[in-house]
């Protein structure tokens, strides 16, 4: 009995609680980043800042610049240039619409239904990618010549009339006309389209399609309820990747258009490489830049989706 009612013997006092070591290697991540902050920094930000500062200078080459702060150099570049920004931006959202109407069916063709050929379809959508974007857009100057068979088709048609009287053509003629500028610039960036479409429609899970058919939906009914809004993500990274490049470019409007269908991209490659005006070309660009980040911003909003491919 003795035994039984002896009290326990006292508990060991617990050792204080010794404090995780300090990991190693946890600062690795940020080294690992450091080569790319560099290289932003050096080709992204000091080159934004070099231009936000002529922006607002004055002077000539002979003279010199000064930064004088002279914020007029905006409201002159607006005013004096708004139809070459509302031209890039018709221009730009032309081609995307485009690239999208032509796109879709073919990246949803790849993800679907091309079976066996998926693999030589996305080498041909890639393949202008092996030329240089110069060449690619001056075998356009010969696809659209006057003479050539799609001028000559399209006339047989009828087709040019029409776009005539859209103001699309100027007659018999496809080159040097707004027509030849969308061309140029939907057949160059239509890849940009279809690879972020294809991602995106891979991604959705086939048994929807087949719960859909349990359902009694039609095709166009599954399209529509399923199959468009689950590639969303792939429709806004398409039209941004498309609609961002296609409005400050140059090039397409240079060699397939005419002093009509200039674009920004062309005023500001004159203000930089010919008139030599530093600041008016700064401030073109950061107009530019200033309308492109609202017009994206207000877009992924109203897209209603963000997850992007």
């Amino acid at each position: 009995m003795s035994t039984l009612t002896e009290a326990p013997p006292p508990l060991a006092p617990a050792e204080p609680e010794q404090k995780p070591a300090r990991k190693r290697g946890r600062f690795t991540p940020y080294w690992l980043l450091l080569p790319g902050i560099l290289w932003l920094v050096v080709f992204f930000a000091l080159p934004m800042i070099y231009q936000a500062s002529t922006s607002v200078q004055q002077g000539s080459l002979e003279e010199g610049y000064k930064v004088t702060w002279h914020f007029a150099t905006y409201w002159h570049a607006l005013t004096d240039y708004w139809p070459q920004f509302l031209r890039s931006v018709f221009y730009a959202a032309a081609a995307t619409l485009l690239c999208l109407v032509l796109g879709y069916p073919l990246a949803y063709l790849i993800a679907f239904r091309a079976g066996r050929w998926k693999n030589l379809i996305m080498i041909l959508v890639i393949a202008p990618f092996f030329t240089s974007f110069l060449i690619r857009t001056l075998a356009w100057k010969t696809i659209l010549a006057d003479n050539g068979p799609v001028v000559h088709t399209l006339n047989s048609l009828h087709v040019l009339d029409l776009t005539d009287w859209l103001g699309w053509t100027a007659g018999d003629r496809v080159l040097a006309t707004p027509l030849a500028v969308v061309c140029g610039l939907t057949y160059n960036f239509l890849p940009f389209m279809i690879l972020p479409l294809y991602t995106s429609l891979e991604r959705i899970d086939g048994r929807l399609h087949e719960a859909a058919g349990d359902l009694y939906a039609k095709p166009w009914t599954t399209f529509r309820k399923v199959t468009f809004p689950l590639s969303m993500p792939g429709v806004v990274s398409g039209t941004l990747l498309t609609f961002i490049p296609a409005a400050g470019d140059y090039v397409n409007a240079e060699l397939l258009g005419s002093t009509d269908t200039r674009m920004i991209g062309n005023v500001i490659q004159t203000q930089f490489l010919r008139i030599l005006d530093y600041p008016t070309a700064a401030a073109l660009s950061f107009i530019l830049m200033a309308a492109i980040l609202a017009m994206v911003t207000l877009y992924i909003r109203r897209s209603g989706t963000e997850d992007l491919v």
